[in-house]
């Protein structure tokens, strides 16, 4: 049986150019005809046995880096984007422009860094009462989600980014927020911060807390996400 599975892996990463030229072209033709990002899974079962989709995908992605359009990973997906440096060539009226308040941004900026985090928790990092509007503008916007229940009194709901906020900031996961040196070279940060401050690396995107339970349907309903039945509230 070992064998058998060192076989399998030899295999997978061994190809036959030829094969492996079909294989990055349907890949290609994949990521190019989906309006989202395309993940791993997909791409792979639509593949040639036998060949590595990662390594069909770092081909790909070093053939486009130096392009005008780039292959990006937003976490175990792919799609891609204008290249960066070409953005500025791209006609500012034909590109939706999302207004997002100051107030959102703290919000974002919180739900990002301390996920999952409670409306309360929020509000304790703030300083201030965060309003309902704010953070259905951030879910609207598909760049914040409910990541389910916390295990205290009231059971509160928690808060967490989604893949679309990755994919909009340009970031492939949540590991690759700013640290701490990072944001203190923006200036987003003062160089006044007590020498103890640390920045929170939050909780993987489908990663529930230890003190953090899933979702049920029932929890759906009486937050108004699915009506009674389990249909969903349109």
């Amino acid at each position: 049986m070992a064998d058998d599975v060192d076989a399998n892996t030899e295999n997978a990463t061994v190809v036959d150019p030829r094969r492996l030229y079909e294989a990055t072209r349907i890949a290609e033709a994949l990521v190019f005809a989906s309006a989202g990002p395309v993940s791993s899974a997909y791409i792979a079962e639509r593949l040639p046995r036998g060949v590595d989709v990662l390594h069909v995908m770092r081909e790909l992605k070093a053939f486009y880096a130096g392009r005008g359009v780039n292959l990006v990973q937003i976490e175990d997906s792919w799609a891609f984007r204008t290249a960066p440096d070409m953005s500025f060539v791209i006609r500012t009226d034909e590109t939706e422009v999302r207004k997002v308040s100051r107030a959102a941004l703290e919000v974002l900026s919180i739900i990002a860094y301390h996920q999952p985090v409670t409306r309360a928790e929020i509000e304790d990092i703030r300083g201030v009462q965060t309003s309902k509007g704010t953070l259905d503008v951030l879910m609207e916007a598909g760049w914040v989600r409910l990541r389910g229940r916390r295990r205290s009194p009231g059971r509160p709901v928690t808060f967490g980014t989604t893949r679309d906020f990755l994919d909009h900031f340009g970031l492939e996961e949540l590991r690759d927020l700013p640290g701490l040196d990072e944001l203190k070279g923006t200036g987003l940060l003062s160089g006044r911060i007590p020498s103890n401050f640390q920045i929170p690396m939050p909780l993987g995107e489908d990663e529930l807390a230890e003190d953090e339970d899933p979702l049920t349907q029932l929890d759906l309903e009486e937050l108004g996400l699915l009506t009674p039945g389990g249909k969903a509230d349109e």
